[in-house]
């Protein structure tokens, strides 16, 4: 009796399995929007105080910010300079108003039902979840081309687990890289779909929208198209999906500069949609309609008639552009005092070790996946090149941490993939298999588990292997334990919205402070600053450090250039530590040390908090060296 009563159990649940697995294939968009509701609802509960308290952790959040405020309050659609930075010319801005347009009708839909500033807060704190709906919905596409009807749900909920990809769609992430990821993985989507002419479409239009974004993802894009073309040579058919790629990429680059290229992009400048690429995106769609359009037979002729229109194409840009080849266009010591400084421009080779563990997890799970994959393709010619077209843009991507870590999200996210269907096939074993094979699939599973928790997970399981094994880490000195601590408190404190906002009993000025901040410092105030990280900002990052570096009078001097009112530091400030390293003997150590010059006069400032920073009025009308310097 309990024996059939089991037997009845397990064959109603196949039953509302089979039925609940019929509804989600045919309903899974509607699905995905669901789940997504969810996980944006979740997200703003859990970050509500940051949201609150406006916290812009990156500077191109802050950024970002300010540039819609400035378009709300009148600044010119084509007009992208920040003229809050180095005030009165201001900075150029190498953006587009395409991310802008989310973030101000977002403003505009709050502000209709609550004050501007809650309304602003929470247009900051839904905008960056927008594209993780297009991010979703890409990664179940490619989950049921790659695993069947039912393999979208595993992919689309993946990006939870995938820790520094899903960083990029947190609220009040509202800069514009979690548009440009998704769209990846849109133009992945499209460059694998069965149906050719909307895959082709589906590619060009999302590669062209990303450029129109910022250019940080061009190698992508170009990687994707390569696969395209690929994909030309040797499998008969697919110019039916190169052609409307060619035309629909050179067709929306075109427009999209013409719709969203700033005054300052309409030059010949390589780091934004800009004439330069709208000839090299042109003359490369035109190049692959050409080729479409050709009945060249045999792959060794297509690949001769490719390798000639990409030789062209490659040699028309080379010859009128070779300054594009390179990523940025700055000087070399301008490299040497900032770029090489900053973290994720550096190699994963240098990085610590408790970074770099859980963030190549979901990046080794997709390559196991995928090596799965294509044996299980093996005998399957359509499929078998829908994966190696995914495998390459993840070994591609992982690859491209070894030049520079801002490519650990796109490694994360582009290994999702492969990484879901090997989830999908040993979560469908635990329930169909034989025992031996439910028990394998289970061990598969927990491991898959292990591995997208592996953020979480990695530092306990380091502490737990210690303890075992009697290997202690080597233990740092109490002065740089101290130290580190004070760097990170010092880094959130002087960030904060109550210890800015402070600033504006002040009337409006320019405010001399680290590069770093200065994005902060237009967001929370009504105060310009001389700088922020950008690279066509450099002449201006190279006279903060010139400052910070050299001696306390040369200081004043490039102050009084930039039109300085006051002086901010914000003491073991991570930015500030490496004046005081570089320069032991420069002006900003100094004043760490408490030796301030005498036209430097300490401003205090009405409020019941003990401030993170100092702030000093800069007085320019005595003679250099009239006051010596005095201890403080």
């Amino acid at each position: 009796m309990n024996l059939q009563s089991g037997e009845t159990l397990r064959a109603r649940a196949r039953y509302w399995a089979s039925i609940l697995a019929a509804y989600g294939a045919r309903h899974w968009k509607w699905l995905t929007v669901l789940l997504w509701i969810v996980v944006t609802v979740a997200f703003i509960v859990t970050r509500w105080p940051a949201i609150h308290w406006l916290v812009l952790g990156d500077t191109d959040d802050n950024i970002r910010y300010v540039q819609v405020k400035d378009w709300l309050a009148g600044q010119k659609w084509y007009d992208l300079r920040q003229y809050r930075l180095d005030p009165p010319g201001g900075a150029n801005i190498h953006w587009s108003r395409l991310v802008d347009l989310p973030l101000a009708g977002l403003m505009l839909f709050f502000r209709a039902f609550v004050g501007q500033g809650l309304a602003d807060r929470l247009a900051c704190g839904l905008a960056p979840l927008l594209p993780l709906l297009l991010l979703m919905l890409s990664l179940g596409f490619i989950g049921r081309r790659l695993a069947g009807p039912n393999g979208w749900l595993l992919a689309a909920l993946a990006p939870l687990a995938a820790q520094m990809g899903l960083g990029m769609y947190m609220p009040m992430r509202i800069d514009h890289h979690g548009w440009q990821l998704a769209l990846a993985l849109t133009m992945l989507g499209g460059v694998i779909d069965s149906n050719r002419v909307r895959g082709g479409i589906l590619a060009g239009v999302s590669s062209a929208l990303s450029i129109a974004i910022g250019m940080e993802m061009i190698v992508y894009l170009a990687a994707g198209g390569a696969l395209i073309a690929l994909r030309w040579v040797f499998r008969p058919g697919a110019e039916r999906r190169m052609l409307p790629y060619g035309i629909s990429l050179a067709g929306s680059t075109s427009l999209l500069y013409l719709l969203f290229a700033s005054y300052a992009n309409r030059a010949m400048v390589c780091d934004a949609l800009s004439p330069v690429w709208v000839a090299v995106f042109g003359a490369a769609g035109a190049g692959m309609v050409l080729l479409s359009l050709l009945k060249l037979r045999h792959w060794p002729v297509r690949l001769g008639a490719g390798l000639v229109v990409g030789g062209a194409v490659a040699l028309f840009f080379w010859l009128n552009w070779p300054q594009c080849l390179t990523p940025y266009q700055i000087s070399p010591e301008l490299q040497r005092l900032w770029l090489a400084n900053i973290r994720e421009a550096k190699p994963i080779t240098v990085q610590a070790q408790s970074l770099v563990v859980p963030l190549l997890a979901i990046p080794a799970a997709g390559l196991a996946g995928l090596l799965w994959a294509l044996w299980d393709s093996r005998r399957d010619g359509e499929r078998l090149w829908a994966w190696l077209t995914v495998g390459l843009m993840m070994l591609f991507s992982t690859a491209l941490l070894f030049w520079q870590l801002r490519a650990a999200p796109a490694a994360q996210l582009l290994a999702i993939p492969p990484a879901a269907w090997a989830a999908h096939r040993l979560v469908a074993a635990v329930f169909t298999g034989t025992r031996r094979v439910r028990i394998a699939a289970g061990l598969g599973t927990a491991l898959l588990a292990a591995i997208a928790f592996a953020y979480p997970l990695y530092p306990q399981a380091v502490s737990v292997f210690q303890e075992a094994t009697g290997r202690k880490p080597k233990p740092w000195r109490p002065s740089a334990i101290a130290r580190n601590d004070a760097i990170k408190k010092a880094n959130g404190r002087c960030r904060t919205l109550p210890a800015l906002e402070v600033l504006n009993q002040l009337p409006p000025a320019t405010i001399f402070t680290m590069v770093d901040l200065g994005p902060r410092l237009l967001a929370t105030t009504h105060h310009s600053a001389v700088a922020g990280p950008y690279h066509r900002n450099g002449a201006a990052i190279l006279d903060i450090h010139h400052a910070f570096d050299g001696p306390a009078d040369g200081f004043r001097a490039i102050a009084g250039r930039h039109h300085a009112t006051y002086l901010l530091v914000c003491p073991n400030f991570p930015e500030g530590t490496i004046y005081q390293s570089r320069s032991p003997r420069g002006f900003y150590a100094d004043l760490m040390r408490g030796v301030v010059p005498g036209w430097l006069t300490p401003v205090p400032l009405r409020t019941g908090l003990t401030l993170p920073y100092r702030l000093y009025r800069i007085a320019y009308s005595a003679p250099v060296g009239e006051k010596g310097p005095q201890q403080r």
